[in-house]
């Protein structure tokens, strides 16, 4: 067994380690509104289920060596954002979202989605993916030196639910249907694959 001690690493190094290891990571695809209305577009990996009771999810954004990202600084700003679960359908033109724009310049012109009016936030959402979570931001913690912050951790509440009418079956979600995609290290990503189930203990 090989034993490394992060602190002896650059963060490069323990960049590559973290995300060859913790796989495979549900991706997150993030609309938020920017003060001059401007729509953010941007997937995540760092995220998932922070609690089910209230309903909430985490979302980690890695800020650039200028600070914030456009979509942590508009959800602090805003307190609002939309969490899409990307699916095989559109993880190509997600992927596209993930290019270095300015602050006023919309991700949404890279892709042919469509925006949908959200029910009770202002963000929009894009009608194209098959789950959507309309958000509020509960808690925003800094990750990181105090001198070097290096994270910012959005825990969000979802206050409204919209879901596929294939997908979705007495209360559940048809996970064949959703055809929900994962990341990997680098620039690979998984589909769902073979599924196997084993019985929890009582």
């Amino acid at each position: 067994m090989l034993s490394i001690d992060p602190s002896k690493n650059t963060a490069t190094e323990n960049y590559k380690l973290m995300i060859g290891s913790v796989i495979p990571r549900p991706i997150a695809f993030v609309t938020s509104l920017a003060s001059d209305g401007t729509l953010n577009a941007a997937p995540f990996s760092y995220f998932n289920i922070a609690s089910s009771k209230p309903p909430m999810i985490s979302i980690a954004v890695l800020r650039k060596e200028t600070g914030q990202k456009d979509t942590a600084r508009n959800i602090v700003d805003l307190k609002e954002f939309i969490v899409h679960i990307v699916d095989e359908g559109i993880i190509a033109q997600v992927n596209e979202t993930a290019a270095s724009l300015p602050p006023d310049q919309s991700e949404m012109e890279l892709t042919n989605f469509t925006e949908v009016e959200s029910t009770k936030i202002s963000v929009p959402g894009i009608k194209e993916a098959k789950i959507r979570m309309e958000c509020i931001l509960e808690h925003h913690v800094i990750l990181g030196d105090e001198d070097a912050p290096s994270s910012d951790l959005i825990i969000g509440r979802v206050v409204q639910f919209h879901f596929d009418k294939e997908i979705y079956e007495n209360g559940k979600i048809n996970q064949t249907g959703l055809a929900a995609v994962s990341r990997l290290a680098g620039h690979n990503y998984a589909k769902i694959g073979e599924v196997f189930e084993i019985v929890r203990p009582k």
